[in-house]
């Protein structure tokens, strides 16, 4: 595969992702990921000088969550993501990648539960950048380990998916 082939499967993977989270297709969303995947969401705090852990686990572990989500007491306002890939830089072995990407993540509120907020209205959810290790295959790029970096440190309760 030549690299500008490898950066398109890469670019593929990531929108697709994307694509299968807004439509809350999590096993989709899990096809694209490799058995040894691992995921996690941090964020860094000013106040305690480290990084904080919101989520992390396997593909196993995220599969057991994706099954768990119809029981969970969540806020069904759907989450749309808006992701543009900044950087794809392929392994010297070219089976490998790396790609840094932004996220922004808006919801659509159903109902006027939230006091600041009105049903219909759409607000800025969070925002951070994706850090992805692919691994390329001859049927495209599937991920290996994903972290959301997220920049917004408070996010609302009931909200339990995967960003």
């Amino acid at each position: 595969m030549s690299t500008t082939d490898a950066a398109g499967a890469v670019r593929d993977s990531i929108y697709k992702a994307c694509l299968h989270k807004d439509d809350m297709e999590w096993e989709k969303w899990l096809d694209l990921c490799d058995e040894d995947f691992h995921y996690a969401i941090t964020a860094f705090s000013p106040e305690i000088n480290n990084d904080m852990t919101y989520l992390s686990g396997n593909r196993s572990d995220m599969l057991t969550m994706m099954n768990m989500l119809p029981k969970h007491n969540s806020d069904h306002s759907p989450l749309k993501r808006h992701c543009s890939v900044y950087t794809v830089d392929i392994g010297d072995d070219g089976t490998t990648a790396k790609a840094v990407s932004s996220v922004l993540v808006y919801q659509t509120m159903l109902d006027g539960i939230n006091c600041h907020v009105d049903a219909g209205e759409s607000r800025v959810f969070l925002v951070g950048r994706y850090h992805d290790t692919l691994r390329l295959t001859e049927n495209g790029a599937r991920f290996v380990k994903r972290e959301v970096k997220i920049d917004t440190r408070r996010l609302d309760k009931g909200t339990h998916y995967p960003i």
